[in-house]
């Protein structure tokens, strides 16, 4: 299973370790997005940012949309499959995000590819940035739900 973090609040009043975590998961700007293995140390990671990002196990078909519309090679080329056959051992990007959410590949291990997503600001707005997404925010941790907030930033 795969992760999708995606950065919701930017850099006013952010404390310094909370900001160094968020630069090592590589979310630097508000409505970045990363996806990242299920690891516990992760998982430590997204706890402790978890008052300015938002989370959760991202589908395969999201992934794969996400890839294909939103992912960007260095010199802001996109991504087909002609690019993941040559780039990964996968024969599509359906199959690369299906080996991602098995744990098989990492997005980022593919060659010349930029790390993380550059989303647009969801349809109809967040929830509220400033509460959990449990208490009708947007922050924390949402499960499947990510799938509908990352439609709507695509």
């Amino acid at each position: 299973m795969a992760y999708a973090a995606i950065r919701i609040r930017g850099h006013a009043g952010v404390r310094h370790d909370i900001e160094d975590t968020m630069r090592m998961l590589r979310l630097t700007r508000a409505n970045h997005c990363v996806v990242l293995p299920e690891t516990d140390e992760i998982k430590g990671m997204l706890m402790k940012a978890k008052d300015y990002i938002t989370w959760g196990e991202i589908s395969e078909e999201t992934l794969a949309r996400m890839i294909k519309f939103r992912g960007r090679l260095v010199g802001d080329k996109p991504i087909d499959d002609e690019v993941v056959k040559e780039g990964t051992a996968f024969g599509s990007i359906m199959a690369f995000a299906r080996g991602i959410s098995k744990g098989e590949a990492k997005y980022s291990e593919m060659k010349d590819v930029k790390p993380l997503f550059r989303l647009s600001p969801p349809k109809k707005g967040y929830e509220g940035n400033k509460r959990a997404y449990n208490a009708g925010g947007a922050l924390g941790y949402r499960g499947e739900a990510i799938n509908d907030l990352i439609s709507r930033m695509i």
